[in-house]
């Protein structure tokens, strides 16, 4: 294990923004719980799918994008909080 002194851009919580050494744009840091139920989340559309219930995979997926985009603001948000620009 290295230990390395990073930049915290926003509280600490569950997705944190930060940026390493050596890298030039921060980066999300996603705690592992919250890695799995992302991935559980996931797991849920597909299964929907596989079923044939599309109402279902389409409530599940639109569940799982406004977390994305929630998580893609906060992160946007402390990047010009910053006066950083967007890497994309």
């Amino acid at each position: 294990m290295e230990r390395v002194e990073a930049e915290l851009f926003t509280d600490g919580g569950n997705d944190a923004v930060v940026r390493l050494p050596g890298r030039r744009f921060p980066g999300v840091l996603i705690q592992g719980d919250s890695l799995h139920i992302l991935r559980s989340d996931l797991a849920e559309v597909m299964e929907a799918y596989e079923r044939g219930d599309l109402a279902e995979a389409r409530r599940s997926t639109g569940l799982l994008l406004a977390g994305l985009d929630a998580l893609l603001t906060r992160y946007a948000d402390a990047l010009e909080g910053h006066g950083i620009p967007r890497p994309y």
